[in-house]
């Protein structure tokens, strides 16, 4: 392989990537979309679906992302990606064929085992083409595929849901993807490790426990994976729940709400996490690197107070005229957060670096943000019928002030470390 990457390669490598990564959250945040006409196909509660949308789907997908980001480190990156797009795209389409909630539960198992093998190496790679100064940029773009995979799965799913119903939504969603893993096999070039940093040369595989004890003795890689994992609680919940709340508060149609969403937080939420990530990049290179986790824990403040309200609204525009800024910020984290991991490990690690990270992220986040409102959803519905909902959705605030809290420390904690470095020896 050469080790030489043109400009041309590397913007086409990073385009494959994110289209990639549109695809895996296409397939992922179509059940947000499609949650009330499945609810009400197959007869579940919201403690159920938040199973399909939360813990059980993101258990597979963040644990197996560990063993694949450590085979990914050690073989071809590429290959590994190509393979997953291809079993993802698969499960989904197949999802079109459940009638029961154990069938639909067992095929989105499937698809999460399909979109473990993504991530961790496309991080990997992307560290690989562009050096840490424009590493965050990088991520930011590679990030926006969260947003345009929500954009597509909203739009398309909302409506292919009205006209042909939530089995037809699974399968023109899901099958494209078989098509982007060809050409990913077959059209991407894979970077040598360390071509960004000018390090060739090949390097010593550490184990797995290795990379866990070096991120636990980081106090920054420490914090920067709680802060992610609780931030994301709140930013699945409400990309799963806020659509369901819309339909069944509101009594919006699935298409309605999917057009004001896909506009929201897949072009706004685009903007924002790309902006997130040049913001951070602009900051960190003129004050300090402490500010690519500030920028997140200023984002995220700005948002409590319109999540409140979009929570209680009462009526349908006043909840998505309150939820234009949260949705437009709501990712923002993704960059700097996928940054500091890279920059702050050994090349040799960031493959299972990511996938630790992810791992926390989605168990976290991914897992327990859907379910916990789900079943929160059921036990204050109780009292207050529909208006559960609200109130389950509401718990998530809660959530993410914490996680503004790990931001802070993080960037405390890494002017610190840029203090002792520049300090003159004594």
């Amino acid at each position: 392989m050469s080790n030489e990457v043109s400009d041309l390669q590397r913007r086409y490598t990073l385009l494959m990537l994110v289209l990639v990564y549109t695809s895996s959250h296409v397939d992922r945040q179509i059940m947000g979309i499609l949650g009330q006409p499945i609810k009400e196909s197959l007869l579940i509660s919201d403690t159920q679906l938040g199973l399909l949308t939360g813990i059980m789907f993101a258990v597979f997908y963040a644990t197996l992302g560990m063993p694949m980001a450590m085979w990914a480190d050690r073989n071809n990156r590429r290959n590994l990606i190509s393979f997953s797009v291809f079993l993802w795209s698969l499960m989904t389409a197949m999802c079109a064929l459940a009638t029961n909630f154990v069938q639909l539960l067992l095929l989105r198992i499937g698809v999460g085992v399909g979109e473990a093998g993504s991530n961790p190496p496309s991080h990997s790679i992307i560290a690989d083409l562009y050096p840490p100064e424009k590493r965050s940029t990088a991520m930011a773009i590679f990030g926006t595929g969260i947003n345009w995979g929500i954009l597509i799965g909203f739009l398309v799913g909302g409506w292919i849901n009205e006209w042909y119903g939530w089995q037809a939504a699974f399968v023109i969603v899901g099958l494209p993807g078989i098509l982007l893993a060809l050409l990913v096999r077959f059209t991407v070039v894979e970077p040598s490790r360390g071509h960004s940093e000018a390090l060739q040369q090949e390097v010593a595989v550490p184990g797995f426990w290795e990379v866990v004890g070096f991120i636990w003795r980081s106090s920054v890689l420490r914090h920067i994976v709680a802060a992610g994992a609780l931030v994301s609680f709140a930013g699945y919940a409400s990309v799963i729940w806020i659509p369901i709340y819309l339909v069944r508060i509101h009594d919006m149609g699935t298409g309605e709400v999917g057009s004001y969403l896909a506009l929201l937080i897949g072009v706004g939420g685009a903007i924002g996490i790309y902006l997130g990530g040049r913001i951070a990049d602009f900051m960190a290179a003129r004050r300090g690197q402490q500010w690519l986790p500030w920028v997140v824990a200023i984002s995220s403040l700005i948002t409590l107070p319109l999540l409140f309200i979009t929570f209680m609204a009462t009526t349908p525009m006043i909840a998505i005229a309150a939820y234009a800024l949260p949705a437009m910020l709501g990712t923002l984290y993704v960059a700097p957060g996928f940054a500091l991991i890279q920059n702050s490990t050994p090349l040799e690690m960031r493959s299972v670096a990511a996938a630790i990270n992810l791992f926390v992220i989605n168990i976290i986040g991914l897992g327990l943000g859907p379910f916990t409102v789900g079943f929160f959803s059921d036990v204050f519905s109780q009292s207050y019928g529909e208006d559960g909902l609200r109130w389950g959705l509401a718990t998530t605030i809660v959530i993410l002030i914490w996680g503004v809290i790990h931001y802070w420390r993080c960037g405390v904690m890494i002017k610190r470390q840029t203090a002792v470095a520049l300090a003159p020896a004594a």
